[in-house]
């Protein structure tokens, strides 16, 4: 590994909270979090108090699946963005830029064309087998030899976006009786959330979670490039077709539940870094909860800003990731 590297990785020493211990960290960020969930539980056109909380149906059966769906989407959707950027070694990528929920989005909308939406994984799986089909044919254009050129990666995805945002369109045309429901899915919303969703989501999210912070040290030799890597011992594409999968399954199911939501995984990772440094065994379960957080928190303004009506959530991600992803944009240019 190159001593650049080492420096990015092992900088904990030069301020104080790089040196705080993980678990620690991990345990207040958990702590604030909870209290963040039980606080935006309470608000909303109906507002009771935390007296009348325990005994209201609004919370037990609206407000808490909601609560709960909002912060595994935020913690699958920031770490997968962590992954991304470190397997391809660039701050730009997640999976909404990638068009890896664009892709995952195509296939929600065709089984809702095709009224799969009463089958468990109807919905989430046709998301899911076009997720992976659009992450394939994105390494694959990508791909020169065995090495992934990042530029083409991301223009790679940028164009998908835009090819499969027609093909929604289109399909939306065709076929206006099933428009409402397809809006829902490109622009993001966790306004049916049920405990259902929370079921099907929970195992996928702690099986996802797992494979990434399992492999969180082989990410930060991944920092050094491919070949550093393999000179360490690690099986590089083994690692990376297992942390891509589990990633993209995280994605895929996340959109099966709430539609897409942009610039998550782009955000918190990024800041996450700003705070930490670049240690994947730091970044990655601190984006856990950061992305709960933050999500959590978009959601709650997008559903009280104006009441009674509700904003689509991915517009407030996007409110805030856009312009961030314009200045990263900006500093690396000079790559391009």
């Amino acid at each position: 590994m190159s001593k650049s590297t080492l420096d990015i990785v092992n900088n904990d020493s030069q301020r104080p909270w790089r040196r705080a211990n993980t678990w620690l960290v991990v345990a207040l960020l958990a702590v604030v979090l909870a209290g963040a969930m039980a606080g935006c539980a309470c608000l909303g056109v109906v507002r009771f108090s935390w007296a009348e909380m325990w005994t209201s149906p609004i919370f037990w059966q609206l407000r808490l699946p909601r609560v709960v769906l909002t912060v595994l989407v935020g913690a699958m959707l920031s770490v997968s963005g962590a992954v991304y950027q470190s397997v391809f070694r660039n701050p730009l990528t997640d999976p909404y830029v990638l068009g890896i929920s664009s892709g995952a989005s195509l296939g929600a909308a065709i089984a809702i064309l095709l009224g799969l939406e009463a089958l468990l994984l109807g919905v989430g799986g046709m998301a899911l087998l076009t997720g992976l089909l659009t992450m394939l044919i994105i390494f694959k254009v990508a791909t020169i030899g065995n090495r992934m050129h990042t530029s083409t990666l991301l223009l790679t995805g940028v164009c998908l976006t835009f090819l499969i945002t027609a093909i929604i369109s289109l399909l939306m045309a065709l076929r206006q009786d099933k428009m409402e429901s397809i809006i829902f899915w490109t622009m993001g919303s966790f306004a049916s959330a049920s405990w259902l969703d929370v079921i099907i989501l929970v195992p996928v999210a702690l099986a996802g979670l797992f494979v990434v912070v399992y492999y969180s040290k082989d990410l930060n030799l991944l920092l050094a490039g491919s070949e550093t890597a393999k000179s360490l011992g690690v099986e590089v594409e083994k690692v990376k077709r297992r942390l891509l999968l589990a990633t993209t399954l995280m994605v895929a199911f996340s959109v099966s539940t709430c539609g897409v939501i942009g610039f998550v995984g782009l955000v918190v990772p990024h800041c996450v870094r700003l705070v930490c440094g670049a240690n994947n065994r730091k970044v990655v379960p601190y984006s856990i909860f950061v992305g709960g957080l933050f999500l959590l928190l978009c959601d709650t303004a997008a559903r009280t800003l104006l009441p009674p009506n509700e904003l689509p959530v991915g517009s407030i991600t996007a409110l805030v990731g856009a312009p961030m992803f314009i200045v990263l944009l900006y500093k690396s240019k000079r790559k391009y």
